[in-house]
């Protein structure tokens, strides 16, 4: 007959066992514990580096291409971590906070931070509610993009800073678009972006 009794003693674990249990090549409870703390799990990314890199290569290229001022551009995950973080040459030192704050937005919401100033500029207690839960990662202008997979799940966000507020969101809808299997959420940028200006520029 076998048969093994355990019982927790302090922190330990302690087995008890016949004899019959080493004859028969039985793994003991220990080392098993120690096998599979041993294991390291392979981590799913929904946003994959080469993906992230590009659009944010992307959108950088685009600024360039119509002329914006020096960009910051943040790709971040499913779970709103950065994934790539750029920063052109003269670039404010704050625009990545603030290109986070804007894809942080989208992902919480759902939707893009475009869409989010549009359906909360009557509600400034909501607003500054979310900001104070985010810890002020919560930037509700556009410039904030969903990444959408093939079946329209978003597997992350883009967030740029830089220019103006249509400007920026007309980059990173730019740059998702130009990823194949990918799409941007909104799928196109304000119609006015171009008309967009801050000051002088």
């Amino acid at each position: 007959m076998l048969f093994s009794l355990l019982y927790r003693r302090g922190a330990g674990i302690v087995v008890g066992a016949t004899t019959a249990t080493a004859a028969l090549g039985v793994t003991t409870i220990s080392s098993w514990c120690s096998k599979e703390e041993e294991k390291l799990r392979k981590i799913s990314s929904s946003l994959e580096l080469i993906a992230a890199r590009a659009i944010a290569d992307g959108v950088l290229e685009k600024g360039r291409e119509v002329g914006l001022l020096p960009l910051a551009v943040v790709v971040l995950d499913a779970g709103g971590k950065d994934v790539v973080v750029l920063r052109e040459d003269n670039c404010g030192n704050m625009r990545c906070e603030i290109a986070r704050g804007k894809a942080n937005a989208a992902l919480a919401m759902g939707m893009s931070s475009r869409q989010i100033r549009d359906r909360l500029k009557d509600r400034p207690f909501f607003i500054g509610a979310l900001s104070d839960v985010s810890q002020g990662r919560f930037v509700p202008v556009p410039g904030g993009v969903l990444i959408l997979d093939h079946n329209g799940t978003a597997i992350g966000a883009v967030g740029v800073s830089g220019d103006t507020s249509d400007k920026d969101e007309m980059c990173a809808i730019h740059a998702i678009n130009a990823i194949h299997g990918l799409s941007a959420d909104p799928l196109f940028p304000s119609h006015n972006w171009l008309s967009s200006s801050l000051g002088g520029h």
